[in-house]
């Protein structure tokens, strides 16, 4: 892996710890952190399915540790990482990117989350219990991380087109 590659992955890593230390959604009995969601549609469409789920997993260790995440966090964001970023690389479409983030965090990281919580946390719900919170957080993220992809894609080209005229 890259110098610049793993430089990148540094940087999401902190931007999701960060965002997940300020930005904040009350939903319910849970709270949503949506910039974690963003994190990993922009990792998916930036770097690749490994890179992304590395990413994913380290952040929602780190918010664990520091008290920013339960341990949802890595059922939460690990899995909408695994979908968002196998979508886009079989589809090269941002949007399916944004779609599988939804799609595996709004819906199979929600209903993977209740025996995970009953085994890890003690608690019992119902099969559709985190699934509210889970949708909403990855909704807003997912917006979020495709627009800001498009436009550090956008950048990048325009930068490396300005290089190539210089030379």
């Amino acid at each position: 892996m890259s110098i610049r590659k793993l430089t990148t992955m540094a940087l999401l890593v902190a931007i999701a710890v960060a965002g997940s230390t300020v930005i904040s959604i009350p939903t319910g009995i849970a709270r949503a952190y949506p910039v974690q969601h963003a994190i990993n549609v922009i990792s998916a469409i930036l770097l690749g399915p490994v890179p992304t789920i590395i990413v994913a997993f380290i952040t929602a260790i780190i918010r664990i540790l520091t008290g920013t995440g339960s341990l949802l966090a890595i059922p939460g964001s690990v899995i909408g990482a695994v979908c968002a970023a196998y979508a886009y690389q079989y589809s090269g479409k941002k949007w399916l990117a944004g779609a599988g983030e939804v799609f595996g965090t709004g819906i199979l990281a929600s209903l993977v989350a209740v025996p995970y919580a009953q085994l890890l946390m003690g608690t019992t719900v119902g099969a559709l219990f985190f699934m509210p919170a889970f949708l909403t957080s990855s909704v807003i993220g997912a917006m979020l991380g495709m627009i800001v992809a498009s436009n550090l894609q956008k950048s990048a080209t325009s930068l490396a087109f300005t290089k190539q005229k210089k030379r």
